[in-house]
């Protein structure tokens, strides 16, 4: 990974000496600019990270206009830097060094989980145990992975119910399930990568035993219409809900089928089957074009559609995209296809907004297309999905509009969430002086920065057929 570093660090003389014609077929602008909205990013980071190290260093989040802590109960009762967690690998990335020493000594000398309590299984797994992991898989700081091990073993608890389906909260000190008996599907089946690849790093299978096991029950349980419910029950193992999404409740358990698949250079054959089987049936059943032929993937409830979509669910546009690989005959071309037409609903999604930031859910009906229709649906808290379909379609189709699609919403995050002392979440992207939510999101450093940096980078850092990111973009190999 050394030479990933010096990749990152050669950058600047390698844009301005590269004179292949090949790649200059590629870009539509000198290399120059592409750095220049490369470091663009690089200083949001700065200021995101510096805003927070400021007024709330150890806190979970930042509150960027009043300047103090945010506390958020999905992260436990207690003060664990899920910001500086979440941050490892982008400051990495980013080549912050300073800033990356003054997180690993933070991760070192205070990260204790003891002191945690109750939070959420998936959101602990997927910004903290994922963030450690990646830091590991980047610096190969043994700290990190003594760190992932520790919250890893105490995970493996939320898995002691009878049937092995994890429960949704567990006291982390004490392993002890703090949650009622029905289970989100996203959040259950959300664990793979990362107990995966500790496995991997800690030679002890004892993690990847516990996500399989989950996994062949998901697989050997009848699904109604051949479509995967929101909700299971912990203790009968069986479903107890008809509503299907590829938003929330839904979204991450089928990106964890094809990003397994990934992860396990392309032996995971269970997984890959689930996944293309799954996405026959949403296919026929939920995928729809619009009366102004625009594709979107529609919300089932008991058998009837609601033609909505989320903003989470945009991540679907890079799922569909990444599913190309490896896919049936049949199915490789309608994969990237609906990939790139997702990305295309999403984006106007972008565009049919006043500050061209999307809103949390759009939705399809004659003469509004991709727009909100409820004041409970306009607010944007600086989520990643929409940059994270950019940038994988931009790795795998290399078309410049993607580049432009990303730069547009980074200027207009730049423009409406910079606040004070970091960037926070609008209340209306419809307005055109939006009024601030006063929250920046741990995975607005981890993932919608992540996401644009690599966008204006070259294709061989973190290259798609080598890294895995895991659903809060943390990277593993």
């Amino acid at each position: 990974h050394v030479d990933f570093h010096q990749k990152i660090k050669n950058d600047k003389k390698e844009d301005d000496s590269r004179n292949d014609k090949s790649n200059q077929s590629l870009t539509k602008y000198p290399d120059s600019e592409t750095e220049n909205r490369r470091l663009f990013i690089k200083k949001m980071m700065k200021f995101a990270w510096d805003g927070y190290v400021k007024y709330a260093w150890g806190q979970n989040e930042l509150s960027p206009n009043s300047l103090q802590g945010h506390f958020a109960n999905i992260f436990g009762s207690y003060n664990t830097g899920a910001t500086i967690i979440d941050s490892l690998d982008t400051l990495y990335i980013m080549d912050m060094k300073e800033e990356l020493k003054m997180a690993s000594d933070w991760v070192k000398e205070k990260l204790n989980f003891d002191q945690m309590g109750s939070a959420s299984v998936f959101e602990t797994n997927i910004r903290f145990l994922g963030g450690l992991l990646s830091a590991y898989a980047l610096t190969k700081d043994e700290i990190f992975k003594t760190k992932a091990k520790d919250l890893g073993d105490r995970l493996a608890k939320a898995f002691n119910s009878k049937t092995g389906i994890p429960y949704g909260r567990i006291n982390i000190a004490s392993g002890t399930s703090t949650s009622g008996s029905s289970a989100v599907l996203a959040e259950i089946g959300t664990m793979h990568l990362e107990f995966a690849y500790l496995s991997r790093i800690t030679g002890d299978k004892s993690y990847l035993n516990k996500v399989q096991n989950l996994r062949s029950h998901l697989n050997k349980i009848a699904k109604p219409n051949g479509l995967y419910p929101n909700y299971i029950d912990i203790s009968s193992g069986n479903w107890i809900s008809q509503s299907v999404s590829i938003g929330a409740m839904g979204d991450s358990f089928y990106e964890y089928l094809i990003k397994s698949w990934y992860l396990s250079g392309g032996k995971d054959k269970l997984a890959r089957n689930m996944f293309d089987e799954a996405m026959k049936h949403i296919i026929a059943k939920l995928v729809k074009k619009s009366w102004s032929g625009l594709t979107f993937i529609a919300q089932s409830n008991y058998g009837s559609t609601e033609n909505r979509m989320e903003h989470l669910a945009c991540f679907s546009g890079g799922m569909f995209a990444l599913g190309a690989k490896g896919a049936p005959k049949k199915m490789a071309a309608k994969y990237m296809n609906l990939g790139k037409e997702i990305g295309n609903t999403c984006h106007e999604s972008y565009i049919r907004t006043a500050t061209h930031i999307g809103p949390e859910v759009f939705r399809f009906g004659l003469g509004k297309d991709a727009q909100s229709s409820y004041s409970g649906e306009m607010h944007y808290i600086l989520r990643p999905e929409v940059v994270e379909t950019y940038f994988v379609l931009w790795r795998i189709t290399q078309d410049k509009k993607y580049r432009e699609w990303g730069w547009d919403a980074a200027q207009s995050i730049e423009k409406y969430c910079k606040s004070k002392a970091g960037y926070s979440g609008i209340r209306n992207v419809y307005s055109n002086s939006p009024s601030q939510d006063d929250v920046q999101q741990s995975f607005f450093l981890a993932e919608t920065l992540k996401y644009l940096y690599l966008l204006f980078s070259d294709n061989d850092i973190l290259p798609l057929d080598k890294w895995v990111f895991n659903t809060e973009a943390h990277p593993l190999p």
